[in-house]
């Protein structure tokens, strides 16, 4: 019906292109047009100015000889000023568009190592930005938007980088352990060394607390009852530790058995040899 009145409607957000017997004569913007098909004139099709998007996926290799899978998206408009170009100059624009994609991921993936690649995924879609917009431009279409969704390798490469990642992980792990384990065996040996420093302090006083409370029973031995000697205070003192020590060890009940003498004569040898042990460390 809009043919047979000469009358053509044009979508929101698209243009047409009118033509005067095949030849181009102006941009029709949206609306409804007057379309005299009996004086030569014709639609000659219609152009969207919405934003498209075109999903690439193109296969190259890195510096290091991976394959990879580089997964693009293009998102594209074309521009309402340069209507006309848009619409005759291109055929096909997607495939001039990939063109210029492939072209330039694979100029740019073979200069870079794999790990590199991944890291520098914004400066190849920048690359390919610009690219596209000085070749685009011309043809009346603006780039808005490049992206590197993902560079995929092979699931072969993926298992192997994942193998080094947890070796590298676990070297890492063992490392720190064995620091941990160094730090525990040196703060082990340091308390162990500080605890016999102390241990010997103490045992140091304690014989030294033994020597002054000996030295004070003698001297007030002596004083208490006259006529006996410092020896005879010191066989009467040893005697009586002999004694305590045969009473310890049989009050306690996991000691192991234990033979001593128990005779006067052997409570004599005992004072006898411990009262010579004290005389040669006094000489030495």
């Amino acid at each position: 019906m809009g043919s047979f009145l000469c009358c053509v409607k044009v979508e929101q957000s698209t243009v047409a292109m009118k033509e005067g017997f095949g030849r181009f004569e102006k941009v029709l913007q949206p609306g409804c047009h007057w379309m005299p098909w009996f004086l030569g004139k014709q639609l000659a099709g219609h152009l969207s100015l919405r934003l498209q998007q075109l999903d690439l996926r193109c296969e190259t290799k890195t510096k290091d000889n991976v394959f990879v899978n580089v997964v693009a998206s293009i998102q594209y408009r074309a521009l309402a000023e340069k209507a006309n170009d848009a619409f005759y100059r291109l055929s096909n624009t997607k495939t001039q568009i990939q063109a210029y994609v492939f072209d330039v991921i694979r100029a740019s993936l073979p200069k870079l190592n794999l790990d590199d690649a991944f890291e520098q995924k914004n400066e190849i879609a920048r690359a390919v930005e610009e690219e596209l917009e000085k070749a685009m431009s011309a043809y009346g279409f603006e780039i808005v938007q490049t992206l590197i969704v993902d560079i995929d390798p092979d699931d072969r490469v993926k298992r192997a980088m994942n193998e080094i990642n947890a070796a590298a992980r676990s070297r890492v792990a063992a490392n720190d352990r064995a620091e941990a384990e160094k730090i525990l065996l040196i703060k082990r040996a340091e308390g162990e060394a500080e605890s016999k420093y102390l241990s010997g302090l103490g045992i140091a006083r304690q014989r030294q607390a033994i020597v002054d409370g000996l030295r004070d029973s003698v001297l007030g031995f002596s004083v208490n009852v006259p006529g006996t000697t410092a020896k005879d205070v010191m066989d009467m003192v040893l005697v009586t530790q002999y004694f305590d020590t045969m009473k310890e060890i049989g009050a306690a009940s996991k000691s192991s058995a234990v033979f001593i003498p128990h005779g006067p004569g052997a409570v004599r040898d005992v004072a006898t040899q411990i009262r010579d042990g004290l005389l040669q460390a006094s000489h030495q």
